[in-house]
């Protein structure tokens, strides 16, 4: 029963404020029927609402013109054509207008059959966006994996930091081994890892996804376009993991956040009531389904993804927002790099040359400590050749000197640094001297070929050689200029 001074409200609104029904029925807190119930009794409404004009009153021989020619033309662009014509109202009167006169006609409501399968024949599969996380370097989406067995709403989780087709593919292989088994038929809702085209019923897959369909023997199937009651079941256990999970778990590392997604689909989740017999539980349902699933194979489905990279002038391949680390003698070569969750393993043509731990931070330096290690050895290498080439190409005389530190085993790169300062200091010709001097003493020793210098300069008088600072240019450092007799710029006597 509408109370009286309600009901006298209501009408004064209408009739004296000229509020729409809705908005009386807004204002007031009652419902819209309520409204149109007390509106529809006032006398000489002959049952109907009293209606107030209207500015589109004017238009609507026009519009049922419109409509009758052009029934699926949009209110947006009927809205557009009346301004044209002199319609002052806005777009959203003019919408709401339409729809309270009924010009449109609604879409009848669509009914479905509840869908039921038997057992271990059907699972859903899906993807869950769970938003951005930070990790080292920048930051990553979370995604979860979701399969869930459409018998006994068995669920299985597992989340990534990517949704690619490799964590696509590593999903159906956890859950198959955590099932036990394998359904005979996975619904997909038209993922891209799944389905690259599609034309009504025209379906190209993924040539990845079809050669796990086949290693494991079930059936590939997308749900039809707009049939999202053909995977409810995924999208309510989506709904469920966000709602009873995710929420007292989001921060937690990704490795904690799957341990505890496996804890709690195996207690919490299967301790549910089974939706067709709540008398069960789901752990009781899947107890029924599991025995019914396909064996899995003898081995698991490899779920690596491979791409061509190019190594510069430095060794290091870039994969995934990180750096890893190859041996120095493979640069400026294109590569190989097989990756799956837990490694990456880079190839040059069929020989494996690194494997490294997979990071799923950003912006990483991934390195092998024997990669690092043999370069700088490369480089040690390299400089003492060089400086060899620059002291003996300068004073020859001291390749006996070195030979004879070989034998007794002395680091000779420090001799051959050690060298080359006092050729700085001394200049070639003394060097030269002095390093046949100590040779004939039966001391080959650049501490000796110093004592023999510092004695001659002494002996001259001399002061103390001056260091000369050179910048760090290998152009500068590593110059050999071949002295010359200076007797051989004399001018020839004319007699």
């Amino acid at each position: 029963m509408i109370p009286p001074r309600l009901a006298a409200e209501i009408r004064r609104l209408s009739n004296a404020e000229g509020w729409r029904p809705s908005r009386i029925a807004r204002q007031l807190g009652v419902h819209h029927s309520t409204v149109r119930r007390v509106l529809a009794r006032q006398e000489g409404s002959g049952g109907e609402p009293q209606r107030r004009a209207s500015m589109l009153d004017a238009f609507l021989p026009w519009l049922h013109e419109q409509l009758d020619k052009y029934p699926r033309l949009p209110a947006s662009q009927l809205h557009d054509m009346a301004r044209r014509r002199g319609y002052p109202g806005g777009p959203d009167h003019f919408r709401h207008r339409l729809a309270e006169l009924g010009l449109r006609p609604r879409k009848t409501a669509e009914a479905f059959l509840e869908l039921r399968t038997l057992p271990a024949e059907q699972a859903q599969v899906d993807w869950a966006d769970f938003g951005k996380r930070q990790v080292p370097g920048g930051g990553r989406r979370l995604f979860a994996f979701v399969m869930v067995l459409s018998f006994s709403r068995h669920l299985f989780v597992r989340f990534f930091y990517d949704a690619r087709l490799p964590s696509f593919l590593a999903g159906h292989v956890e859950a198959f081994t955590a099932f036990g088994g394998v359904p005979r038929r996975l619904l997909y809702d038209n993922l891209k890892s799944a389905v690259l085209e599609r034309v009504d019923d025209a379906i190209r897959f993924h040539p990845r996804l079809l050669e796990l369909a086949d290693a494991y023997g079930y059936e590939p199937r997308p749900v039809a376009p707009y049939r999202g009651n053909e995977k409810g079941r995924v999208e309510r256990s989506i709904r469920y993991l966000r709602s009873a999970f995710f929420p007292l778990r989001s921060h937690l590392e990704l490795a904690a956040l799957n341990a505890e997604a496996r804890r709690w689909c195996a207690e919490v989740a299967a301790s549910r009531g089974w939706p067709q017999d709540r008398r069960r539980t789901v752990h009781q349902a899947f107890a029924e389904e599991q025995p019914l699933l396909l064996a899995l194979p003898a081995d698991p489905f490899p779920c690596h993804e491979t791409v061509i990279a190019t190594v510069r002038r430095t060794p290091y391949v870039a994969f995934d927002s990180n750096r890893y680390s190859v041996p120095h003698d493979r640069v400026d070569r294109t590569l190989s790099v097989l990756a799956d969750l837990e490694a990456v393993r880079i190839f040059d043509r069929d020989t494996e040359i690194a494997t490294h731990r997979r990071s799923w931070d950003k912006g990483q330096l991934v390195e092998d400590a024997a990669h690092i290690d043999a370069l700088r050895q490369a480089k040690r290498r390299a400089r003492l050749h060089r400086g060899q080439h620059r002291l003996l190409r300068a004073v020859p005389v001291a390749q006996p000197l070195l030979v004879a530190l070989g034998k007794r085993q002395a680091h000779l790169a420090t001799a051959v640094d050690h060298l080359l300062r006092l050729l700085d200091e001394h200049g070639t010709d003394q060097l030269a001297s002095a390093i046949t001097e100590a040779l004939e003493a039966g001391s080959p020793h650049p501490a000796t070929v110093r004592l023999i210098l510092d004695r001659r300069r002494s002996e001259r008088g001399a002061p103390p050689p001056l260091a000369i600072e050179l910048p760090d240019d290998p152009r500068l450092r590593d110059l050999v200029v071949t002295p010359h007799r200076l007797a051989d710029y004399d001018p020839e006597d004319e007699s």
